[in-house]
């Protein structure tokens, strides 16, 4: 003999809509939103045998409204040119991506050229540029070689790029941050 399982059954629930439509719109009256037209107050009900009539949904709108305010369409077209908005409004968003460019206190000048048209690239393509002098050991007391030598590659740099914070040492590091002049 079995018995009775104490777990529950999985029910799958189903995936709850964004908008209200048809007979899920439960308010008495709704103000009706047409292309070229007034917008019209009536019953919930004589607005749906109108979408039936044109072989189009009732779709609610806002619900929020008093009365909620609906549309007559075809739910799947709306539904798609939505996802289709938003993948193009995701799409224009500019993403900024930060480079880092390591120094040490005693970079030598074609070491510094090297870099320096590294950071011209990246401030080119639309990114921000995190350079920093790494001080080692007793290289500490080299502080303000770390910052002219920080300083001079924010000169070589302005006419690609604004300094968004001058040299400020952070523990054993030295950290600026130049943003780019060119919009993505």
């Amino acid at each position: 003999m079995r018995r009775p399982s104490n777990r529950k059954r999985f029910v799958r629930r189903e995936e709850q809509a964004k908008h209200k439509i048809n007979d899920k719109i439960y308010a008495r009256s709704i103000r009706l939103v047409r292309d070229g037209q007034e917008p019209v107050v009536m019953a919930t009900s004589e607005a749906i045998k109108l979408a039936d009539k044109e072989d189009l949904d009732l779709v609610e709108i806002s619900p929020k409204a008093d009365p909620p305010v609906c549309k007559i369409l075809d739910y799947k077209k709306f539904l798609y040119n939505q996802k289709k908005k938003e993948k193009e409004m995701k799409s224009k968003q500019s993403k900024v991506v930060l480079k880092e460019i390591r120094f040490g206190p005693n970079t030598d000048d074609h070491d510094f050229e090297f870099k320096l048209v590294h950071a011209k690239k990246f401030l080119e393509e639309g990114n921000k540029v995190k350079a920093f002098v790494f001080f080692r050991g007793r290289s500490i007391v080299f502080k303000d070689r770390g910052e002219i030598l920080l300083l001079r590659l924010a000169q070589e740099l302005e006419d690609y790029g604004v300094i968004e914070q001058m040299p400020k040492l952070e523990g054993k590091r030295m950290i600026m941050m130049i943003n780019s002049k060119k919009k993505k």
